[in-house]
């Protein structure tokens, strides 16, 4: 992810969890966190244990959360035009009665600076609250249309949506994403469906005049025609990749054949035992290494409500 992907993806997460922004740039914002983002992002266990038992209003810890460095930098360092004169007196009073002060404690506000790019370690938080948080969804489309009388009623059909991680593994790693779509009324799977809900707009409530249909599927027999779907593509894959691996996994066995069977076999008896030992750890470690395989995991999922009967 570059900077600016990270900085879209940050301004998502403050406006899902709904955090007040104070202030924002295309390389930084201040922001005073939502009680949610709180608990998820600053590790304060005893503080909200503490909320939760006497029921006193929380008071949120405030960040500035810098996503370009270099960008931020240098619009801090450059020459300020003309200050307010109110603000330059309260400074310069605050100077000279305590010498230089930071003016996040002046506003008597702490704010915690942290710089989040691809691997820094906020970010990977930012990352595992979004996913533990939206692991599942229950969202319905808005419609394009208001119903023009009160009476006439949208029908919605209910799909699952599944995303699917599937890992291809050896020495060497490949990842793809499928994203499968299943209608609860007619059981019709749909490949892509993120591609279509991405261009729909989706809420947490029921629209009015909306009723949903009734399901012809469970949610297990959906999640089997996912797997179902999914498995006849793969089957289609070219795996000239897994024989590969397999000649490579070949090798390093026979490779390790021949350095520990001569010690096996002039070993005394004392020892002999600890290299076979070592020797099957070798194998079973390289197996795990080299061995081809396929697996799939679902990363998230949801129950989408779409106007239409399909």
């Amino acid at each position: 992810m570059n900077s600016k992907q990270v900085h879209k993806y940050v301004q998502r997460y403050l406006e899902a969890t709904q955090c007040a922004i104070l202030e924002k740039s295309p390389a930084h914002f201040k922001v005073k966190l939502s009680p949610v983002a709180d608990r998820e992002l600053t590790n304060r266990p005893f503080y909200w244990s503490f909320v939760d038992r006497t029921g006193s209003e929380p008071e949120t810890m405030t960040y500035l959360f810098v996503t370009d460095q270099e960008k931020y930098e240098d619009n801090v360092n450059a020459p300020a035009l003309a200050p307010a004169p109110a603000t330059s007196a309260v400074d310069a009073a605050l100077n000279r009665s305590f010498g230089f002060v930071n003016n996040n404690l002046a506003n008597g506000v702490r704010t915690h600076r942290e710089d989040l790019y691809f691997g820094s370690r906020k970010l990977e938080q930012l990352f595992g609250a979004a996913k533990n948080s939206g692991s599942y969804v229950n969202l319905f489309q808005e419609p394009e249309r208001r119903s023009n009388t009160p009476f006439q009623s949208t029908p919605y059909t209910q799909w699952l949506g599944v995303n699917m991680r599937v890992e291809f593994a050896c020495d060497r790693k490949r990842e793809e994403i499928h994203s499968y779509g299943v209608s609860l009324a007619t059981g019709l799977v749909v490949e892509n469906f993120y591609d279509r809900l991405k261009n729909l707009k989706l809420t947490p409530r029921l629209p009015a005049n909306v009723h949903v249909t009734r399901n012809g599927l469970s949610f297990a027999k959906a999640l089997n025609l996912v797997e179902t779907s999914l498995e006849r593509k793969l089957k289609g894959y070219d795996y000239s990749w897994a024989e590969d691996a397999t000649a490579r996994l070949e090798e390093e066995l026979a490779r390790i054949r021949h350095y520990y069977d001569p010690m096996v076999q002039q070993a005394e008896e004392e020892v002999k035992s600890a290299i076979e030992e070592q020797f099957n750890q070798r194998q079973t470690e390289i197996r795990w290494q080299y061995e081809p395989r396929v697996t799939a995991s679902a990363i998230n999922c949801g129950i989408f409500h779409l106007e239409g009967i399909e």
